[in-house]
């Protein structure tokens, strides 16, 4: 399942970024977060493990994550190492200056297990999930611009 959605901003990626790598500025509009946590002393930069506890689906899942790319003030990306529920996760978020601010693009790619039962698993949840990732989108929006 491939969920990608953009929003643009009226502020720059500095005061995006934040909202992009600081634990608890990313609870604050990843809604279905219900933890966020570094798990090493590394806190920036391509290898930086963290741990997350999101609700989906009504399932708590418990997942380690490590970063993959790390662009300052432009690209965040992150697979995860090891969780529950799904066989694969990744998210790529990048932030590109425009004239009127940024452009905020969030895109991640869950794989399930369990064959086709997982395909079609994520063939239903792709419409919802899109939808969360809408009102996560806004709600980021909301935030950088205050």
């Amino acid at each position: 399942m491939r969920i990608q959605r953009s929003i643009e901003i009226a502020a720059p990626p500095e005061k995006v970024w934040p909202f992009l790598v600081e634990p608890e500025k990313i609870l604050k509009w990843c809604i279905t977060l219900e933890k966020f946590e570094y798990t090493s002393e590394q806190r920036v930069g391509v290898g930086t493990p963290f741990y997350l506890e999101e609700r989906a689906a009504g399932r708590l899942m418990k997942l380690n994550f490590a970063v993959t790319d790390w662009l300052r003030n432009k690209r965040l990306a992150f697979t995860m190492t090891s969780g529950d529920f799904v066989k694969a996760y990744e998210q790529i978020w990048t932030v590109e200056a425009t004239p009127a601010g940024s452009r905020f693009t969030f895109m991640e790619e869950i794989e399930f297990p369990y064959g086709i039962i997982g395909k079609i698993l994520g063939l239903f949840g792709q419409q919802r999930s899109g939808a969360i990732v809408g009102e996560m989108l806004a709600k980021l929006k909301r935030l950088a611009e205050a």
